[in-house]
C-alpha cells in the first residue's frame, strides 16, 4: 500500500460519523448495508450520510455496489487489511510483540 492511500484511507476514518460508518459495514461482512439501513441504526441524516459513504467510496475503505433498486455498501476487508499491515508491518522492529501487563509492546 502506498504512504498516500494510507493517509487518504485515514483521514476518511478521522471523522466520527465516516469511522461508526465503516465500523458498522464491517460488522455487517459481505451482506454490507443500505443507506435506509445505517441511516436508521446510526442515527445519522440521509443527505449527511450520503456526503460520509462518498468521501468512504473515494478512499476505497468501502465499495457500492447496485441490486435492483437498493445500493448496498460493503466494507472492503481487503483495504483493510492492506492498512492495517500498513501500520503495523514494522511492530517491534520485526520481533514479535509481547503484551506486558500495562498493554504496551514488549520489544
Amino acid at each position: 500500500m502506498e504512504e498516500n492511500d494510507v493517509v487518504r484511507s485515514l483521514a476518511a476514518l478521522a471523522q466520527p460519523v465516516r469511522l461508526r460508518v465503516f465500523r458498522a459495514l464491517v460488522v455487517a461482512g459481505p451482506a454490507g448495508l443500505t443507506p435506509g439501513a445505517l441511516t436508521e441504526a446510526l442515527e445519522v441524516s440521509a443527505t449527511g450520510l450520503s456526503f460520509h459513504l462518498k468521501e468512504l467510496v473515494h478512499s476505497n475503505l468501502i465499495s457500492q455496489e447496485r441490486q435492483g433498486r437498493h445500493l448496498i455498501y460493503r466494507a472492503s476487508f481487503d483495504r483493510m487489511n492492506a492498512l492495517l499491515g500498513y501500520l503495523t508491518e514494522n511492530c517491534c522492529e520485526g520481533q514479535a510483540c509481547v503484551a506486558e501487563t500495562d498493554a504496551s509492546c514488549a520489544c
